[in-house]
């Protein structure tokens, strides 16, 4: 069983509207050079697009580094994050 701070949390920004996409795509790009600046545990990112005028950008982090950086990039949403295949 993993301990409670070794979880890995997933950032989600909801991005709305007709550049939803392209938004979503870019921001990425930006949490991309943050992980690498903050030099963050993980480095998992990604986009998904749920329709023409929704799309999301997420960024992983290790549960003990959620506060930091939620209160430094202040995401819309977060979930417990599983490897997904």
């Amino acid at each position: 069983m993993e301990k409670v701070l070794d979880r890995k949390i997933k950032m989600i920004w909801d991005f709305r509207g007709p550049g939803a996409s392209g938004t979503a795509e870019h921001y990425q790009k930006h949490l991309e050079e943050f992980i690498v600046i903050e030099e963050l545990k993980f480095d998992i990112t990604g986009c998904q697009h749920y329709s023409p005028t929704h799309s999301i950008t997420y960024m992983v982090v290790a549960e003990f580094e959620l506060k930091e950086v939620k209160d430094i990039l202040k995401p819309h949403r977060g979930e417990i994050y599983t490897d997904e295949v």
